[in-house]
């Protein structure tokens, strides 16, 4: 039977040195400052989304966290290259701070339209304390579990494990089979 028939490739055996210089080579092309850097432009990118979308339908959307999850994690994969679980950590964090800005961004539309003031009238006039007090007067038990899904979510996708096909490809020269 053939590979396009669904049998999988043969893998070859490898001894721990070999698994080693791979995983060192892997390593070696991981960024991590790269990785925080496009994970926390998209957790920016998706604060404002969700602070614009809550804004333009007047509903506070849970899954709107999730879609940050999802962006930060992807963006530290794709541009951090990481297999090491710092990445997924970075992840978290900043899915988790991501969420949090898009709920007071979300916030601070709301006070901005309900109060007709400026928008950026609005968030001049925050401090940490203004903050602290829009958080908690905005936090909903739900928040939880979206917060959570996005956390993890955030964890997850910012960093892979290879496969032993892959190793097995790196060592051989070969080109990984998808």
């Amino acid at each position: 039977m053939s590979e396009e028939q669904g049998q999988q490739p043969v893998v070859p055996q490898l001894d721990e040195a070999q698994i080693g210089i791979a995983l060192n080579e892997v390593r070696s092309e991981q960024n991590l400052v790269l990785g925080v850097a496009a994970g926390a432009a998209a957790a920016v990118a998706g604060a404002i989304l969700w602070a614009l979308v809550t804004y333009l339908t007047n509903l506070q959307i849970g899954w709107m966290a999730v879609g940050i999850g999802f962006l930060v994690g992807f963006a530290i994969r794709s541009a951090g290259k990481g297999i090491d679980k710092t990445f997924g950590i970075a992840g978290a964090i900043l899915a988790l701070l991501g969420c949090g800005a898009g709920n007071l961004l979300a916030v601070c539309a709301w006070i901005a339209n309900g109060q007709e003031m400026g928008y950026l009238e609005v968030l001049s006039r925050l401090d940490l304390q203004i903050v602290q007090e829009l958080m908690v007067e905005s936090f909903s038990p739900m928040d939880v579990l979206f917060y959570g899904i996005a956390v993890y979510e955030g964890y997850r996708l910012s960093f892979r494990e290879l496969t032993e096909a892959e190793v097995a490809a790196r060592i051989t020269g070969q080109t990984p089979a998808t």
